[in-house]
């Protein structure tokens, strides 16, 4: 006997299952739309962990998880009377749709454009002109109105500074963001200098802010960047502890010296 393969279709009625006010899960009946943000969050970044270190085994497993936030959102607002996860799919089709009229042609999924291929740097001056003017029907007139507060701060600051370059704003050379970062290090040595805490931290958001700037002018994504070398890091003193191991000692039972000596050892490929 073939065993059934689930659609979406029994994605959906597992949530209305779960949500179920008689017989669903207490914890489930317990979550509104607030109450999942965290789990969303931790989902996407499990997402792009399982992307990060070609973990592909879980990849469709972790895709499922993500997929299951957006349901469960979709549940809570048809119970509310908002809109539903046809709504939801409705509206990003239409989305899509619109915003790439170099490959649906007349607004038609099926609209087939001619053979002339389009730049890829055209692409993203259409697709940018477009979202600006969808800003402008919700009243969003200025350039960084839509962009979320709630966002980790390296990819918001990437976001802020690669709006902002698209009216001009923006360094010409990368030589001069490299200035620019040399400045921000004086003006915080300064800073600690007169230890003025409240100019300590004004100055390192000042040189951070910097150091996204000059990862969008190198084609370097500040996020993934700092992700691997934290995990790089990590990976390191692991190294280090299991070497210290080896040795009948722990890290915290060694001096400066012998702790540098550890570290470029666990630096060896």
């Amino acid at each position: 006997m073939t065993q059934r393969t689930y659609t979406i279709d029994d994605l959906i009625r597992v949530m209305e299952r779960l949500r179920d006010p008689e017989r669903g899960c207490p914890w489930d009946l317990q979550q509104d739309f607030r109450s999942i943000v965290p789990s969303t969050l931790e989902e996407c970044y499990e997402l792009a962990h399982a992307i990060e270190h070609d973990d592909f085994e879980h990849v469709a497993e972790e895709l499922g998880d993500v997929l299951f936030q957006v349901i469960f959102y979709a549940q809570l607002g048809r119970e509310q009377g908002i809109f539903d996860f046809g709504k939801v799919v409705d509206t990003l089709v239409e989305k899509l749709v619109r915003r790439h009229p170099h490959v649906f042609a007349g607004g038609d999924i099926e609209g087939v454009v001619g053979d002339d291929r389009i730049a890829v740097g055209q692409v993203n001056a259409t697709w940018e002109a477009i979202k600006q003017q969808e800003r402008g029907q919700r009243e969003q007139h200025g350039v960084l109105d839509d962009i979320p507060v709630a966002l980790p701060a390296l990819p918001r600051a990437q976001k802020l500074q690669k709006r902002a370059a698209r009216v001009g704003f923006d360094w010409r050379e990368r030589a001069s963001v490299i200035d620019k970062l040399d400045e921000e290090i004086t003006e915080l040595r300064s800073a600690i200098a007169d230890k003025s805490s409240q100019a300590i931290h004004e100055e390192m958001g000042d040189l951070l802010f910097t150091c996204v700037n000059l990862c969008r002018h190198l084609s370097v994504n500040a996020e993934s960047a700092l992700r691997d070398s934290s995990s790089k890091f990590e990976r390191r003193f692991r190294c280090m502890e299991a070497f210290a191991a080896e040795e009948g000692t722990s890290l915290t039972e060694l001096d400066d010296t012998a702790l540098d000596l550890l570290w470029e050892r666990a630096k060896q490929p």
